[in-house]
C-alpha cells in the first residue's frame, strides 16, 4: 500500500483461462493491492473473451485495473510477474492457456522501449479483450504513442473477437 498522491498512476489487463478464471482475476486484483508501493484505484467488470491466436483453447475472463504506485516501471513490470509466478503462471507457449496473465498497459504516459519491455503494451489497442475494460474505466485516457483515446482507439478497432460482460462482476 502507499500512502498519500503520489506515484505514477498505471494501468494492468488481467487474463486467464484455467482453473478457475473469474477467481484468479480478483486473487491477481486482491495480491496487488497488498503489494507494497502499490494501490488499486478501480477496476473494470470481468469479461468473458473469445481466445485470439490459439482458438483450440477455453475462452478468457479478462479485466483492467487502475493503479497508483511509487515503483519504477521496471521494479512494477518484477512485481506482476512475482504475482503470475506466485499464482502457478507457467510460459510455456505463446498464446496458450494461462492461469493468470499480467500485462502492464500503460505505466503515466510513459513510452518505454527496452529490451525487456515496451511500454505501453505494443499489442492491446489491437485487442476487443483489452479495450472493452480499459474504455469502460478509463475511455479518456490518452495512448502516450498514438495521441488517441481509448475510446478512440476502441472506435477504431477492426477485431471481431466476441467480449461478454459476466453479469454480476460490475
Amino acid at each position: 500500500m502507499i500512502e498519500g498522491a503520489g506515484g505514477v498512476i498505471c494501468f494492468i489487463g488481467l487474463g486467464a483461462n484455467l482453473g478457475r478464471p473469474a477467481d484468479q482475476c480478483l486473487e491477481a486484483m486482491e495480491r496487488m493491492h497488498v503489494t507494497d508501493g502499490i494501490r488499486v484505484l478501480q477496476r473494470s467488470s470481468l469479461y468473458r473473451s473469445e481466445p485470439v491466436g490459439n482458438r483450440e483453447q477455453g475462452w478468457f475472463v479478462n479485466a483492467v485495473v487502475e493503479i497508483r504506485t511509487v515503483l519504477r516501471a521496471g521494479e512494477l513490470l518484477q512485481a506482476m510477474l512475482a504475482i503470475e509466478r506466485a499464482m502457478g503462471r507457467q510460459r510455456d507457449a505463446p498464446w496458450g492457456p494461462r492461469i493468470i496473465d499480467l500485462d502492464l498497459l500503460f505505466y503515466g504516459q510513459e513510452v518505454i522501449a527496452a529490451p525487456d519491455m515496451v511500454i505501453p503494451h505494443p499489442a492491446f489497442h489491437k485487442r476487443r479483450f483489452v479495450l472493452v475494460p480499459l474504455h469502460e474505466i478509463a475511455p479518456y485516457v490518452i495512448h502516450p504513442a498514438f495521441g488517441v483515446s481509448i475510446h478512440g482507439l476502441l472506435d477504431r478497432l477492426e477485431d471481431d473477437h466476441k467480449v461478454e460482460l459476466i453479469k454480476g462482476s460490475e
